[in-house]
């Protein structure tokens, strides 16, 4: 996760050696990471000297910038997991609240605006991964790691393998969308693109 050739202090490992024990995502890591350097930056020592009222001032200067409400909860679970996790001192982010963030609907394409997005990919590889991203509700890494032996035609079901959160999960397949994917899979096959059961 960090360069080779960048000098990591004893805290920054000691964290890094906590998130890779509880093996979190290297984005969550990334995240955590940032928002510990954030902190080390506005008090201009080591976080791991930081009073409880130093944090609260910390999460007052994030508020006073205009920092969002998504990147300024992001941050404290970044410092709840250095202070809870890795510095043993849970009690030095009680007074640290986070901030509620607005809920709004997502935006719903039309039929015609979803047809006109699948079929302006240039190819039919292309046209089915986003056919089965829209129709089946699956995130891009779900989409990527689909395998032919996921497709339950009898069920009408695709078989999630360690979705989001690590977690197992089936998804609804359509006949339309059952169509698709074996219209791929006998063009992939014809030109050698699949690999046997992948």
């Amino acid at each position: 996760m960090t360069q080779l050739n960048e000098a990591i202090s004893p805290l920054r490992q000691r964290m890094i050696d906590d998130m890779n024990m509880r093996k979190l995502s290297p984005k969550t890591q990334i995240g955590y990471i940032r928002a510990v350097a954030k902190l080390s930056e506005y008090l201009k020592h080591s976080p791991a000297h930081a009073t409880s009222q130093e944090l609260r001032q910390f999460q007052i200067a994030l508020a006073e910038q205009g920092t969002s409400n998504i990147t300024i909860n992001a941050t404290l679970s970044g410092l709840q997991f250095l202070f809870c996790k890795t510095l043993n001192r849970p009690d030095i982010v009680h007074k640290l609240s986070t901030v509620p963030t607005p809920r709004k609907l997502p935006q719903v394409l039309s039929l015609e605006e979803v047809k006109s997005l699948i079929m302006a990919a240039n190819n039919l590889k292309y046209r089915t991964a986003l056919s089965v991203a829209y129709g089946a509700g699956l995130r891009v890494s779900e989409v990527v790691a689909l395998k032919v032996s996921d497709i339950d035609s009898e069920r009408m079901v695709l078989r999630i393998e360690q979705g989001k959160g690590k977690k197992d999960r089936l998804a609804m397949l359509s006949p339309v969308l059952l169509g698709h994917m074996e219209d791929w899979s006998h063009s992939a096959r014809a030109q050698h693109l699949m690999l046997k059961g992948g």
